[in-house]
């Protein structure tokens, strides 16, 4: 099984920073992409960012400029910087991993989760 731990969440002024961090344990053979979705109250889930085991990376438009994903491969762990926060970014942030596990078999998993608020 392959697991997720998201970490970092929490209260932030608008304006603010934060950085998310969601490291993958587990039966790893080989991660492929990893990104970050977000569902703020009412809404659906939607892609934040994604990037390959490469470093290539995607944003949705309405992120780009203010959010960075990154990622340590050595670490299994992927990152989410996010800078010149609005109350819209308020939501629960959720990590997703591809990949290939111990038993040659493809896998994707998610995360439990963590809230980002922003708010004065």
């Amino acid at each position: 099984q392959v697991q997720l731990v998201e970490s970092g969440g929490g209260l932030v002024q608008p304006g603010g920073s934060l950085r998310l961090s969601c490291a993958a344990s587990g039966s790893i053979f080989r991660l492929s992409t990893m990104a970050w979705y977000r569902q703020a109250p009412g809404k659906q889930r939607d892609l934040v960012a994604d990037i390959t085991s490469g470093g290539s990376t995607n944003y949705t438009d309405s992120m780009k400029g203010r959010f960075t994903i990154s990622r340590d491969n050595a670490k299994n762990t992927v990152y989410l910087q996010m800078s010149s926060l609005k109350p819209e970014d308020t939501a629960v942030y959720y990590c997703n991993a591809r990949g290939i596990g111990t038993d040659w078999r493809h896998f994707e998993v998610w995360g439990q989760g963590t809230l980002v608020t922003v708010s004065s």
